[in-house]
């Protein structure tokens, strides 16, 4: 079982390969991504506009593309690296015990 500082997310198998999942952790919406088995977590807002990163797709093995306007952010740091987005969305940092995502409670300085 995980400490103190951490919440669980989902499970292990829930993330698709190199796809995405919509959780949430308290409050706040994020997305989990899959990538060479490694999970990544962010905001699921796009910082552009009202658009959700867990529909986009994962582009160059570390990007997510936004469905809305095509603005891409890097998964493992949450920065904006496309226009229009500018602004970067919040990372977590992830960990996997047994089966079970579980992300550190506070965001990732950028």
């Amino acid at each position: 079982m995980s400490g103190a500082g951490w919440i669980a997310v989902a499970g292990y198998e829930e993330v698709p390969e190199d796809g995405t999942l919509a959780s949430r952790m308290e409050d706040v919406s994020v997305c989990l991504y899959k990538v060479e088995g490694e999970i990544y977590a962010t905001d699921n807002q796009c910082t552009h506009g009202d658009a959700e990163l867990s529909e986009g797709l994962i582009q160059d093995g570390c990007l997510i593309e936004c469905p809305l306007h095509e603005g891409m952010f890097d998964i493992r740091t949450g920065k904006a690296v496309s226009p229009p987005c500018t602004r970067d969305i919040r990372s977590y940092e992830a960990k996997v015990e047994g089966a079970v995502i579980y992300l550190r409670t506070s965001a990732r300085a950028t």
